[in-house]
C-alpha cells in the first residue's frame, strides 16, 4: 500500500471498509443515490458519463464543470477522507457520482466522486483558501500514474568484488604521463567522464590508458637514471685523471724544427706551460708544471726569450730552459747607453749595424713616450733615458721597432709609479724630464747606493744660483763622454775648451738638455732623495770603484793629487 492509500499497492482497500471512498481498484461504484459513507441519497443532478484517463493532478475541464454544477467550485476537495471524520462526514449530503475509479491502461487514473465535498478542517472554515499540499518548499514530489513512473534515481556505486581493489589510481601529473598540460584529459571532472559509456569499458579504456602513461613514466625515470650513473662516472674517472692519471706529454727532445717563446716577467709554471703548448714545445699545460715541480731548479726560470724545439717532453724542455744557451733575452745594464742597446738588438736580430738607430730615431714618437718626454731641444737621441734598464726578449724573426716600443712602456710604467713632477717641482726642477735627466748623471758618475745620494747632492748645489765656485757649471766628464761617445777618464782641458756642444757641462751651465743614459731604481731614488751634506765635489780616486767627496774646493784640490799620483799623471 503506498502512501494516501491510492497508489497501486499489494492490495486494496477492501468495498465494505466503512473508509473505503476511492472505489478505483475495479469494485462497482455506490448504487445511484448512494451515500458512500452512510448519508442520506441524494438524487444526481448529472448522468454518468464514463471518464477519460486523466492525470489527477492536472486541471481536469469536465471535473471542473461537475464541480460548478455542485455548488463547490470554491471549496478545496479533500480527496482523502480521514477515519478520524468519518462521522461528520457521513451526516453531510453529498452528490452522488459514478465513477469508474482506478488507473486504466493509459497510466492515467479517472475522475472519482468524493462523498459531500466538504471544506478542509484545517483551513479553519474559511471558503476559498485551500492548501496545495504539493506546493510548499518541502513537500514530497507528487506521485506519478503508473504508465509515466520512472525508476529512482540510484547514486552509482562502483563495481566491488568479494575484496578490495588495490589498484593504485591513476597518476595525473605531466612528468608521468608525457603529456603537456594542453593535451591532458584529465582535465575533464571525474563524474563527466563516468557518465560516457558503460563501466566495464570505462575500466578497461582506463587500464590501457592507465598502462602507457605508466610504461612512458618508467620510460623518463630510466632516461633519468642513465644520463644521472653516466655523469657521476664521468667526473669520477675525470677527477681520477687529474689527481692520479698521467698527464699527456711528448716523448725525447723534440723535432728538428725550433720556435721561439717568449716567457713574461713573473709568468708562472701555468702560464710557462700554456705559452709552450700553444707553440707546439709540449703537449699539455698539466706535464709541465709537474716536471717544472720534479726539478729543483724549476722555479728559477726567468722571463726572456728562449730558442725551443717543437714537440718536446715536459723534463726536457724544462731542462732547456734552465740552460743559458737557450735563452734569446736582452738584459739591459743600468746607465747603458742608447747606442749600446741599439747595437745589441742589430746583432741578435741579425741586422746590420745602425739599422735599429736609425729606426729609433725616425719612429720616436711612436713607440710610446709620455707627453712629458716630448719636444725638447737639442736632443740627441728622444728614446735616451728609456731604454730602461731590464731584460727582453729578443730574437730572430722580431722586429727592433717592437722591442724598442717594450722598453719604452717599461720606463713609461717605472716612471708613471711615482708624481715626477711634483718631485721635480720640490727640487726646484723643470719637469719629470729634467728628473730623468739628473738621475742619468748620478747614475753615470755613481758607484754604489751610497754614491748616488751624495751624487744627487753634488748636482743641485752646483744647479743653485748662489754657487760662486762652479758658476752653476755642472763640470761632468761623463756628460762630455756622451756627447763624443766615448768613455775616457782623462780629457784635456783645450778638449773640452773648444768643444760648443749643448752636452758640454763644462762649457755650458745647467743640465745637459736630456739624459745621458738609463738610469735604473736606484739612481732615480737617490735623485728624488739626495743628502744634504754640503757635498760640491767628487774624485774617482781609483777611477773605477772608488769615488770619495769634497765640500770645499782646498778639499777637492787634495783629492785630486791623490788620483794623479794614482794615476801616473
Amino acid at each position: 500500500m503506498t502512501e494516501y492509500g491510492r497508489g497501486a499497492g499489494s492490495e486494496p482497500w477492501h468495498p465494505e471498509d466503512p473508509l473505503y471512498g476511492d472505489q478505483g481498484w475495479g469494485a462497482q461504484q455506490a448504487a445511484s443515490g448512494q451515500a458512500p459513507y452512510g448519508g442520506p441519497e441524494q438524487q444526481p443532478q448529472q448522468p454518468y458519463y464514463p471518464q477519460q484517463p486523466q492525470d489527477p493532478y492536472a486541471p481536469q475541464p469536465q471535473y471542473a464543470e461537475q464541480q460548478t454544477q455542485q455548488g463547490y467550485a470554491e471549496q478545496p476537495q479533500q480527496g482523502y477522507p480521514q477515519q478520524q471524520y468519518a462521522e461528520q462526514y457521513a451526516a453531510q449530503p453529498a452528490q452522488p457520482q459514478q465513477f469508474n475509479g482506478g488507473w486504466d491502461s493509459t497510466g492515467q487514473q479517472a475522475a472519482m466522486p468524493y462523498a459531500g465535498q466538504q471544506p478542509d478542517p484545517y483551513n479553519n472554515g474559511y471558503a476559498g483558501e485551500g492548501n496545495d499540499l504539493y506546493g510548499t518548499p518541502e513537500a514530497y514530489p507528487p506521485p506519478q500514474p503508473p504508465g509515466q513512473r520512472q525508476a529512482p534515481t540510484v547514486p552509482e556505486v562502483p563495481e566491488q568484488g568479494g575484496e578490495w581493489d588495490a589498484e593504485p589510481q591513476e597518476e595525473n601529473h605531466p612528468f608521468f604521463t608525457g603529456a603537456d598540460d594542453g593535451e591532458r584529459e584529465d582535465d575533464e571532472p571525474r563524474e563527466s567522464r563516468r557518465s560516457k559509456g558503460g563501466g566495464g569499458g570505462r575500466d578497461r579504456r582506463g587500464k590501457t590508458k592507465k598502462k602507457g602513461k605508466s610504461g612512458r613514466a618508467c620510460l623518463v625515470l630510466a632516461v633519468i637514471f642513465a644520463v644521472g650513473v653516466g655523469g657521476v662516472g664521468y667526473v669520477g674517472y675525470d677527477f681520477y685523471q687529474k689527481k692520479f692519471g698521467a698527464a699527456p706529454d711528448y716523448a725525447g727532445e723534440g723535432t728538428s724544427e725550433t720556435v721561439t717563446v717568449e716567457i713574461p716577467t713573473g709568468a708562472g709554471g701555468s702560464e710557462i706551460g700554456q705559452l709552450l703548448k700553444q707553440a707546439g714545445v709540449v703537449k699539455s699545460i698539466d706535464a709541465f708544471v709537474q716536471a717544472q715541480n720534479d726539478d729543483p731548479k724549476g722555479k728559477t726560470i726567468q722571463a726572456g726569450a728562449y730558442t725551443m724545439k717543437k714537440g718536446m717532453s715536459a723534463a726536457n724542455a724544462v731542462k732547456l730552459m734552465l740552460n743559458p744557451s737557450s735563452r734569446n733575452s736582452l738584459i739591459i745594464p743600468e746607465g747603458k747607453r742608447n747606442s749600446w742597446v741599439y747595437g745589441e738588438i742589430d746583432t741578435r736580430l741579425g741586422l746590420p749595424a745602425g739599422t735599429t738607430k736609425d729606426i729609433a730615431l725616425k719612429k720616436a714618437g711612436s713607440m710610446g713616450l709620455p707627453d712629458w718626454a716630448k719636444g725638447h731641444k737639442n736632443v740627441k737621441d728622444p728614446l735616451e733615458g728609456f731604454l730602461y734598464p731590464a731584460s727582453y726578449p729578443v730574437a730572430k724573426g722580431m722586429k727592433p721597432e717592437d722591442v724598442l716600443k717594450k722598453m719604452v712602456n717599461r720606463a713609461s710604467s717605472e716612471y708613471g709609479k711615482q708624481d715626477l713632477a711634483a718631485e721635480a717641482k720640490k727640487l726646484n726642477l723643470d719637469g719629470p724630464w729634467q728628473l730623468i735627466t739628473v738621475a742619468s748623471l748620478v747614475q753615470a758618475e755613481g758607484k754604489t747606493h751610497d754614491d748616488f745620494r751624495k751624487m744627487a747632492e753634488v748636482v743641485y748645489n752646483r744647479l743653485k744660483p748662489d754657487n760662486t765656485q762652479t758658476n752653476q757649471k755642472l763640470q761632468f766628464d761623463s756628460a762630455y763622454n756622451y756627447l763624443t761617445g766615448k768613455s775616457n777618464i782623462k780629457i784635456g782641458l783645450s778638449e773640452i775648451n773648444s768643444n760648443q756642444d749643448p752636452y758640454n757641462t763644462y762649457k755650458w751651465r745647467g743640465l745637459t738638455p736630456g739624459p745621458i743614459g738609463n738610469p735604473g731604481t736606484e739612481a732615480l731614488a737617490a735623485a728624488l732623495d739626495p743628502t744634504k751634506d754640503g757635498w760640491m765635489y767628487f774624485v774617482a780616486t781609483d777611477g773605477q770603484h772608488k769615488t770619495e767627496f769634497a765640500k770645499t774646493l782646498a778639499e777637492f784640490n787634495k783629492l785630486k793629487e791623490e788620483f794623479n799620483a794614482q794615476s801616473g799623471q
